[in-house]
C-alpha cells in the first residue's frame, strides 16, 4: 500500500469510530474532501453544513453545491453573523478567530439539539505553516481535525479529490472576503461587495487565480505569475482602470510578485501564537 492510500485508510477508520459528524464544508477543496470522505463511511450519519454571510462569495456557493450534486451528501445552509461583533469588523490581525468562533458556537447548538456526537473541519497538514488564528477557535470548541490527524496535505487531498471526481479537486484556494481587506480597515458589507464584484470583473477577463486586495483608496491585484505577463499588456491595464475606478477606487495597482495566499500577513509584527 502506498504512502497515500495509508492516509486515506486511516482516515476512514478514524471516521468510522463517530456515531455521527458535523463536517463545517466551505466548499473549498479540504472541507469538500472531508465532507465526501465522512459520507463514503457514514452516509446519512454526517451532514456538511455551510455558513453564509456577507463574507462567503456568491461563487463559493455556487462551488459548494456543486460538490454536494456530485457527492449526494447531506448538506445545509446556516446564517452567521460575525458582522455584528465589533471585534471582528475591526479587522485586527485575530479577524479570523472571531469568525471560527460564531462558526463553531452554532455547529456546536446545532450538533446538540440533533444528537450529533461531533464537529469536525478540514485543517490538513500544510495549514500549519501560516498564521490561522481560526485554528485556536477549533481548539476551544473542540472540532475534529480528521485530515490533519491522518497526516494530509494540501497535495494529497487534491489527488485524492481528482479520483473520485470532485468538481474543485484543481480550484485555485479561496479564503472569505474579508481576508482581501487590509488589516485596521474595518470590514463592512459594502466593502465586501466591493471586492466580491472585482474579483468577479477579473474572472469574467478570463483570469484564474488572484485576488483583490483592498487599501482603501488604492486596490492592489495580485495575479498568478504565469498569467501576469497577459496582465500587464496596456490594454489590459487599461480594464482594470475602468472596472476599479468604477468601484471607487482612486489608485489601481498590479502586484509584481504576483499572487501569494495569505499576502496580507506579510505586514504583520511577529504574533506570539
Amino acid at each position: 500500500m502506498g504512502e497515500l492510500e495509508t492516509k486515506q485508510q486511516r482516515l476512514q477508520e478514524q471516521l468510522g469510530k463517530l456515531p455521527s459528524l458535523i463536517v463545517a464544508y466551505s466548499g473549498g477543496v479540504d472541507s469538500a474532501y472531508l465532507a465526501y470522505a465522512a459520507h463514503q463511511v457514514l452516509g446519512d450519519r454526517m451532514l456538511a453544513v455551510t455558513a453564509l454571510s456577507s463574507s462567503y462569495s456568491a461563487r463559493d456557493r455556487e462551488e459548494a453545491e456543486k460538490c454536494v450534486a456530485h457527492g449526494h451528501f447531506r448538506h445545509e445552509f446556516i446564517v452567521t453573523d460575525e458582522l455584528a461583533n465589533p471585534s471582528y469588523r475591526a479587522n485586527n490581525a485575530d479577524r479570523c478567530y472571531y469568525c471560527k468562533d460564531e462558526l463553531f458556537v452554532k455547529l456546536d447548538e446545532m450538533a446538540g439539539s440533533r444528537g450529533i456526537a461531533a464537529v469536525a473541519y478540514g485543517i490538513n497538514k500544510d495549514d500549519l505553516g501560516d498564521w490561522r488564528p481560526g485554528q485556536q477557535a477549533a481548539r476551544e470548541h473542540k472540532v475534529l481535525t480528521p485530515l490533519l490527524d491522518a497526516g494530509m496535505t494540501k497535495a494529497d487531498i487534491r489527488e485524492l479529490s481528482r479520483q473520485v471526481e470532485l468538481p474543485v479537486w484543481d480550484r485555485p484556494a479561496s479564503a472569505c472576503l474579508s481576508s482581501r481587506i487590509a488589516y485596521g480597515i474595518e470590514v463592512t458589507p459594502e466593502r465586501l461587495a466591493v471586492v466580491e464584484k472585482g474579483e468577479e470583473a477579473i474572472r469574467a477577463l478570463g483570469f484564474r487565480q488572484f485576488r483583490v486586495r483592498y487599501h482603501e483608496e488604492l486596490v492592489r491585484i495580485e495575479i498568478l505569475l504565469d498569467e501576469l505577463p497577459r496582465a500587464l499588456d496596456p490594454a489590459m491595464t487599461r480594464k482594470f482602470v475602468e472596472i476599479f475606478k468604477a468601484l471607487g477606487f482612486k489608485f489601481v495597482t498590479l502586484d509584481l510578485e504576483g499572487f501569494r495566499s495569505g499576502s496580507m500577513n506579510s505586514v504583520l509584527v511577529k504574533i506570539q501564537k
